[in-house]
């Protein structure tokens, strides 16, 4: 066993050495909410280095309503929820394992109803106390780069995982680097009643996330994440003086795509807030993983963010009014 598969999870480890003979030609990434979010990276991570395995997203219900042909005995299905109680994902587990589909999931609950439906399962940890290496996010880049690597003898397996073991020393430099501006952020923005978010490539799902869960689940904000291709397609002409923007810029291929709509927002919106992953320390991360790792880090400084927002309005992000709460 080689010194980064040692650091993989356990539960990963069984998962790929049973994977090994598999025939795999798609794999479907398949969840809810912001734990559909977090596989926006790992969607673009195939599409980048897989050469022969399709890849599709799918918000769970969607994936069972449409039904995909390409669905069969030769897929990969990942799914996610954190609590694994989530309906729809649990359905789409047993739908996609009917179809006779590999399954694993993903969850913070191990003997919840999702563990129980998919083949495979993968405890991840949470909270302040989790290490990078082991967060939902650690854990699905530890399944992605591990079945490229079985699979297709992908070579960045290897740096990904010593990436993601070097990756909780960055997140702690990034916060430490962002603290005033966190504060600084939720101070002008306590009383905004819509924010918007933007990014491209495989930060996207970051700004989707902070926009859905963040802002208009956690804050009752309004807010839209816009990506950064379709600005100049319709939204920049939202943008003036008045209203509020955040703006992701990461390492990956698509970052052009940020640049030119941070430029253009520069020039005609004054409340932006821009956070920019190459301004965080990447020094001990491969450099061919770097644009891979970038949203992870974008995203756990936007939680500070996040908890200095919720202070400042005196709104906890425990706080709601419909879920959990009613029928729906």
């Amino acid at each position: 066993m080689s010194q980064a598969t040692a650091k993989v999870n356990r539960e990963v480890q069984a998962f790929l050495q049973d994977l090994k003979g598999k025939t795999i030609d798609h794999v479907f990434f398949v969840a809810c909410g912001g734990s559909s979010a977090i596989m926006y990276p790992s969607k673009y991570v195939f599409d980048r280095e897989s050469k022969s395995i399709n890849s599709d997203l799918y918000s769970a219900n969607e994936f069972i309503q449409r039904n995909p042909v390409q669905l069969g005995e030769k897929s990969l299905v990942i799914l996610c929820s954190h609590s694994g109680n989530t309906p729809e994902t649990v359905k789409a587990a047993a739908f996609a394992r009917g179809k006779g589909a590999l399954t694993i999931a993903m969850t913070f609950k191990p003997e919840s109803p999702l563990a129980q439906e998919a083949q495979y399962v993968a405890q991840y940890d949470w909270g302040d106390e989790a290490l990078a290496i082991n967060t939902n996010y650690g854990v699905l880049y530890q399944i992605v780069f591990g079945t490229l690597q079985v699979l297709e003898n992908n070579t960045k397996f290897e740096q990904a995982i010593e990436g993601l073991d070097q990756l909780q020393a960055v997140y702690e430099k990034a916060l430490k680097q962002e603290a005033d501006n966190a504060k600084q952020f939720a101070k002008a923005h306590e009383k905004e009643s819509i924010i918007y978010t933007m990014a491209s490539g495989a930060n996207y799902g970051v700004a989707y996330s902070y926009s859905i869960c963040i802002l208009m689940e956690m804050q009752w904000i309004h807010s839209h994440a816009i990506h950064a291709g379709e600005y100049f397609h319709g939204p920049f002409e939202i943008i003036d003086e008045s209203v509020p923007f955040i703006i992701l810029l990461g390492l990956d291929e698509t970052r052009p795509l940020e640049e030119r709509a941070l430029t253009f927002s520069k020039k005609y919106g004054k409340k932006l807030t821009v956070l920019d992953a190459a301004s965080y320390d990447f020094t001990a991360i491969d450099d061919s993983v770097k644009g891979y790792l970038a949203p992870l880090v974008l995203n756990r400084v936007l939680r500070s963010y996040a908890d200095e927002l919720a202070e400042a309005r005196n709104h906890p992000l425990s706080h709601r009014r419909y879920m959990w709460k009613v029928e729906y």
